[in-house]
């Protein structure tokens, strides 16, 4: 089954408890919270008051998207909010084994991010205890990029990573995702398709946009 996770990155501060319930009636299957703290990447975006926010305006699941220095600081934090999933990167950590064995006795997911530079196999020896893979198809930090042409093959490489160590791993990319490139990625082995711009920015709203990528997926 293919996924759809709006990632509030571009949506409307003003509308957004509006906007996340419009994605639910869409069909959106989760919602995407990208945390940036101006080091790991050069932006700065929300923290846990954005998902203590969230959390009784839908019923769908949060996840967190920690594009920071530090993760382990803040996964108390995030999940005493309401997250359901964690995702750190590969890139800030020297092992994620750890923050994911934490994240399970707390009763949620943990997930690993890689940005597209990085080598896929440094994957390979925790992928047997995560449940999700985050394949970064535009390099962190800001929304509205285009997708990367080397990501299909990246794709390909942790699809069968997964298949092989931990097939009930989720196969999620982030970074370009819209109508054109949805069905190249669901083609490649990705489950989880995370969007903002292409949710926030169409002009007939989320619900629609998110009807639209999953029917293109």
């Amino acid at each position: 089954m293919i996924v759809i996770a709006p990632s509030i990155l571009s949506a409307d501060f003003a509308r957004l408890g509006e906007q996340v319930r419009d994605c639910e009636r869409g069909g959106a299957s989760r919602i995407h919270i990208d945390v940036m703290d101006g080091h790991f990447v050069p932006n700065l975006s929300m923290g846990p008051v954005v998902v203590q926010g969230l959390r009784p305006v839908t019923r769908l699941p949060l996840e967190v998207h920690l594009m920071i220095e530090d993760p382990a600081k803040l996964l108390d934090a995030f999940v005493g909010k309401g997250a359901d999933t964690i995702i750190i990167h590969h890139e800030v950590v020297d092992d994620p084994r750890p923050i994911a064995r934490r994240l399970h006795e707390l009763g949620r997911k943990a997930g690993v991010a890689i940005k597209p530079d990085t080598p896929m196999e440094v994957m390979e020896p925790y992928l047997s205890e995560i449940d999700l893979a985050l394949c970064m198809t535009v390099h962190p930090g800001f929304s509205g990029q285009q997708f990367l042409p080397e990501s299909p093959a990246r794709i390909r490489q942790l699809r069968a990573l997964i298949d092989r160590l931990n097939p009930s791993c989720d196969l999620e990319v982030d970074g370009g995702i819209d109508s054109a490139t949805a069905p190249i990625v669901v083609e490649a082995g990705a489950n989880v398709l995370v969007a903002a711009t292409a949710v926030f920015a169409d002009p007939r709203g989320p619900a629609a946009a998110v009807r639209d990528l999953s029917a293109h997926a």
